[in-house]
């Protein structure tokens, strides 16, 4: 794929969020949905529609969906999702939490949120009044890459974004956090099957209604910079299926990067060389 760095770098920083087309071919695709149809899950509830998770949320470590498959794996450190990364995190960086989203035809949209920034519910701003960031928080530590395994975007449902709300200084209104699904200033985020969406967890964003006659499947992998974590719980090596160094690297523990935590793209890491090695038995989930 042709890609220009220059313009990637322009766009995320403007909005907030980068979306890449044909990040997946139609067989990794096809052989993905095919993984999770093997997996002969239970319809997830509307108001968590989630599957395959580990950390975060749930609490609980694990190697989440990354079990079922080799290409759950792959996707951990697929090279576009790492050069948007290197660009946003810097040469070290975890995956802090794993999660995929299901939903079916009339299920409803999901809350407008941020994790950091003056609309997170951290935020020591009252609504409508300026908001000073934190001299002891990062504003772009966090990271989110989506693999969508069908098509979402307007008319459809899927993600949703304010964009540019990550440089906001005030909260957003309450009207719009409330009603976004209609919102003229909300966007329904266009990423067809095979697309790649990035964006900061700085960028208020959610879920629309979902509008699709087929099921939404996106898989969402969350990456901080190495020195931090927003949990207990840790993402753990699948069993039985060999990791590289640098995969082994991005499950690795928070560290201080390149004292105690090394650059993900050094030789040793990311050459060309690295052979896949297997790793002890993860805590179930």
């Amino acid at each position: 794929m042709n890609v220009d760095f220059e313009e990637q770098q322009y766009l995320f920083d403007l909005n907030g969020y980068l979306v890449i087309e044909n990040a997946l071919t139609s067989d990794e695709v096809a052989e993905l949905n095919a993984l999770i149809d093997a997996q002969d899950l239970p319809p997830p509830p509307e108001h968590f529609p989630r599957f395959g998770s580990a950390a975060g949320a749930i609490r609980k470590t694990g190697p989440g969906f990354l079990q079922w498959g080799e290409p759950f794996v792959r996707l951990m450190d697929h090279p576009l999702i790492m050069s948007i990364l290197r660009m946003r995190l810097g040469e070290c960086f975890r995956l802090e939490r794993l999660y995929g989203i299901r939903m079916r035809t009339g299920w409803p949209a999901g809350k407008l949120h941020a994790d950091y920034g003056a609309s997170s519910p951290h935020a020591v701003s009252p609504p409508g009044e300026f908001y000073t960031f934190p001299n002891n928080r990062m504003s772009s530590g966090f990271v989110t890459g989506s693999w969508n395994l069908n098509d979402t975007g307007p008319g459809i449902g899927g993600f949703c974004v304010v964009p540019g709300s990550h440089k906001a200084n005030f909260r957003i209104p309450k009207h719009i956090h409330e009603a976004h699904q209609d919102s003229p200033w909300v966007k329904i985020v266009e990423a067809p099957a095979g697309s790649l969406t990035l964006f900061t967890e700085a960028l208020t964003h959610g879920t629309a209604r979902w509008d699709g006659d087929h099921e939404r499947r996106t898989l969402l992998y969350k990456y901080c910079v190495s020195s931090m974590s927003w949990g207990a719980t840790r993402v753990t090596a699948p069993e039985a299926i060999d990791l590289t160094p640098r995969q082994q690297q991005l499950l690795a523990g928070p560290g201080e990067p390149l004292t105690h935590f090394p650059s993900l793209f050094s030789e040793e890491l990311a050459g060309k060389a690295t052979q896949p090695s297997r790793v002890g038995a993860p805590e179930r989930m």
